[in-house]
């Protein structure tokens, strides 16, 4: 009988699991697998609204997140957004989002706490390529645009979306290495951060400082529950509502109470895995009560870190359904001769594009090489500038973040499609020139692995 061939057990990362798992944890190569997969379900998303609003049916697509949602209740809560009720488009930004970023959030404080940014001189390196890739695409659209209401956009090619470069790296498979991976998602995190922070400080109308002070009571009152032990998670439930019920009210964006909430959750386990050994061995089963059993499921279930617990679950929710319906409800841009017209000689237009193009290549790619030669960091081992440089491009792949800025940015629907469509443009040209200098990079590498192999024979 012909031996059965094993499973293969290669992930996204190039990797087998028992050596991948000791690298960066179980925890990321999961939420690294759903990351690539939900990019290219992004990229669908993204299509299909891109040809149904340019079909013969494209006043069903604009008609479909225009209907409006009257969500109440009763006289004491009345979701309005700019004194209409919420419409549909608005409400997966300002709703469905809030947990997209909460798995940002919880991500975050996951890196910071255990992950790749967990000491100063790990997080040097990727937070020094996440500033030059925020700072200079900035400068870049100013350049472009110096006055009016297009300065607005300066927010805009900042952002790097991770799902959509994951995504795209992960067609190249084994070809780029598993710490220029690692490298990726920990620059487009650090990224995150920076693009939160934007939206909180720059990206705010209308401040009620009251709704403002019921949101950071709501915040210190988490915190002591934290502090005294309290881990009910239905308490938590209810306090982030309404933490984001007051930041939708106060004018900040809603959005920033996922963030918040992501990273206040615990990100150790309350028992520690040699704990859960010693409470395996205690126990005779024969002998354990149900009573016995229910408490030990619940010491087995804290050994888990909360933070795990929750991307696990929603994780899958937010980027396979989530995202791809925010890619379709914003993607969806009219693409007559008359709008890419105006569209090419616009200063936003231009300043998005060279700014996610050539900024982030510029930004990242630069500061980068800048923090190792000052002796901050250093590089991945076998990683060469061209690498860095890789990198940087797909870096400039900003759709989810910078399609959501933009409608923060712009009131007037005219700008705001003339962003998208540079948006749209600029994530294309910068997939295709990461991808190109990666694959080169590759080729260069596995020529010199054979060269020096024929000079050895």
């Amino acid at each position: 009988m012909a031996q059965q061939k094993p499973h293969s057990t290669k992930t996204w990362l190039g990797k087998e699991e028992p050596r991948l798992a000791r690298r960066i944890g179980l925890s990321m190569q999961r939420f690294l697998g759903i990351e690539a997969a939900g990019g290219i379900l992004l990229i669908f998303a993204a299509a299909i609204a891109l040809i149904w609003a340019n079909s013969p049916w494209s006043d069903s697509y604009f008609d479909l997140w225009n209907t409006e949602i009257n969500l109440s209740i009763g006289e004491l809560i009345s979701l309005e957004h700019h004194g209409h009720a919420l419409t549909l488009g608005e409400f997966i930004n300002d709703v469905l989002m809030v947990l997209f970023f909460f798995v940002v959030g919880l991500e975050i404080k996951r890196e910071l706490v255990t992950g790749e940014l967990n000491t100063r001189r790990a997080a040097s390196l990727p937070a020094a390529a996440a500033i030059g890739g925020m700072i200079v695409p900035a400068l870049v659209y100013f350049a472009f645009n110096q006055s009016g209401e297009a300065m607005e956009g300066w927010g805009i090619p900042m952002a790097t979306d991770i799902a959509f470069a994951v995504g795209v790296v992960s067609l190249l498979g084994t070809r780029v290495s598993t710490s220029l991976k690692v490298f990726l998602l920990t620059l487009a995190i650090v990224d995150d951060i920076g693009a939160i922070l934007v939206i909180a400080l720059f990206y705010t109308s209308d401040l009620s400082v009251g709704w403002l002070v019921a949101a950071v009571l709501t915040v210190l009152v988490t915190v002591l529950l934290k502090k005294i032990k309290i881990w009910y998670m239905p308490v938590y439930v209810v306090l982030g509502i309404f933490l984001w019920y007051a930041i939708f009210e106060s004018g900040v964006h809603a959005t920033i109470a996922g963030v918040i909430m992501g990273l206040l959750a615990p990100a150790r386990p309350l028992l520690e895995d040699e704990e859960e050994v010693e409470l395996l061995k205690m126990q005779n089963i024969d002998e354990v009560r149900t009573q016995s059993l229910s408490r030990l499921a619940f010491q087995i279930k804290e050994t888990v870190p909360v933070t795990e617990r929750l991307q696990n679950l929603l994780h899958p929710l937010t980027g396979f359904i989530i995202l791809p319906l925010f890619a379709l409800a914003n993607a969806g841009v009219v693409l007559s001769t008359d709008a890419i017209g105006d569209a090419v000689s616009s200063g936003i237009t231009q300043g998005i594009v060279v700014g996610l193009v050539v900024g982030k290549i510029v930004g990242i790619t630069l500061f980068t090489l800048l923090a190792v030669k000052i002796g901050l960091c250093t590089l991945p081992s076998g990683t060469t500038t061209r690498h860095i440089a890789g990198i940087a491009s797909i870096s400039g792949i900003g759709f989810t973040v910078s399609m959501f800025i933009s409608g923060l940015a712009f009131d007037n629907a005219i700008l705001e499609d003339e962003a998208k469509i540079g948006i749209l443009f600029a994530s294309i040209v910068a997939a295709i020139i990461g991808t190109v200098i990666l694959y080169k990079s590759s080729e260069i590498k596995e020529v010199s692995e054979d060269d020096v192999m024929t000079e050895t024979i």
